[in-house]
């Protein structure tokens, strides 16, 4: 049984249905990690393209929203589809390259030099956690999964509470404020979007010894940067709530 992920792109029983394979036809770590680089790789080609308009001048608006909405959607058809992986997990980078690279200029144009503090903070938090669960110093454990998971939903709960609020002009207290409370409302935020990152190697790890089949690769891909989109984006709320106070 594969262990649970916080990541709800990489469910328990993912790579179980998959079948086991072997040799070339299985699923690698070192595969992963590459196709992860090259969804890096087409994930800022699109937001160098969205932060250069911005900074240009033109309207970006129209390209974050399509990007944030079809990049959902393609996130869908993946998770309950993994076999699309290969084809759209590509797309899907793109798309939510144009939405992080307008909303980094947005917050760049805020807060100068936010965006590679945020960046830099997001690397070396995955790099540490890396370490440590190369190390077993982490471990993810079922309590530890549990934990992260049950963390995780009541954020996205607290999330959707919000927005769906937010239609009617009402505000959840202190979530989107820089006072202390909202600080570290955001601080405890960052960190469970970090601790995803363990049960997601744990995961993928899990997968190739296993047997995945190879297009499982670009799936353990898309559901690492999925973590990381979130924990960048919640380094920048953190840190332009900090900026606010000065």
């Amino acid at each position: 049984m594969i262990g649970r992920s916080g990541n709800p792109t990489l469910k328990d029983n993912t790579f179980k249905q998959s079948g086991y394979y072997s040799g070339q036809d299985a699923m690698t770590i070192d595969g992963t990690v590459n196709k992860a680089f090259i969804m890096l790789a087409l994930l800022l080609g699109g937001a160098f393209a969205t932060w250069s308009m911005y900074f240009k001048g033109q309207n970006v608006l129209p390209y974050a929203i399509g990007g944030a909405i079809a990049g959902f959607i393609l996130a869908l058809i993946i998770s309950f589809k993994p076999k699309t992986a290969p084809y759209l997990v590509p797309i899907y980078a793109i798309l939510e390259g144009t939405f992080l690279g307008a909303l980094s200029a947005n917050y760049e144009s805020l807060y100068n030099g936010i965006t590679l503090q945020a960046a830099l903070l997001t690397m070396g938090v995955f790099v540490a956690l890396l370490l440590a669960y190369k190390t077993r110093i982490i471990k993810a454990t079922e309590n530890f999964k549990l934990g992260v998971f049950a963390a995780t939903a009541g954020i996205f709960l607290v999330y959707l509470l919000s927005f769906i609020l937010g239609l009617f002009g009402v505000t959840v207290p202190y979530l989107h404020d820089n006072s202390l409370i909202g600080i570290g409302i955001s601080v405890i935020i960052v960190i469970v979007a970090a601790l995803n990152l363990v049960l997601d190697f744990d995961f993928i790890e899990t997968g190739s010894q296993q047997g995945a089949p190879k297009y499982m690769e670009w799936y353990g891909a898309f559901g690492l940067m999925v973590t990381l989109v979130w924990l960048y984006i919640e380094m920048l709320r953190l840190l332009s709530k900090l900026r606010s106070r000065d």
